[in-house]
């Protein structure tokens, strides 16, 4: 039993450094942790990358269990895990303040929050 329970811990750990590793996923993670939920057109228009980029790298996001998902009609919005383990959300929030003064993330902010058709009223793209 204990085996099983360490097992599934360092796996755990191994699939969240992993997923952190690739440098998109982990701009999108960083925005996702300043902002919260978000659009994939906003992750998009602020990583200038196309969608399907995106929307792969979110996929995997998802599947390890880092992010969940929410429909909004046609557009797919995604946030950090609220049951991720709280090592793993310090983790998120102290690179998120580790970097927020830095490049690419200063970069990153900024062209979200300068999104003139963010959604809210009705989505982009």
């Amino acid at each position: 039993m204990f085996r099983h329970i360490l097992w599934n811990m360092l796996n755990e750990t191994e699939i969240f450094f992993k997923m952190l590793a690739d440098s998109t996923r982990l701009r999108c993670l960083l925005l996702m942790q300043a902002e919260g939920e978000l659009c994939v057109c906003e992750l998009t228009h602020a990583l200038n990358l196309s969608q399907p980029k995106i929307s792969r790298h979110l996929a995997h996001l998802r599947e390890a269990g880092v992010l969940i998902a929410r429909r909004n009609g046609t557009w797919m919005n995604y946030r950090i895990n609220p049951d991720l383990q709280d090592w793993a959300l310090c983790i998120l929030q102290t690179t998120l303040a580790s970097v927020s003064k830095i490049e690419p993330f200063i970069s990153d902010k900024k062209i979200l929050d300068n999104m003139s058709d963010r959604p809210g009223q009705a989505c982009c793209a």
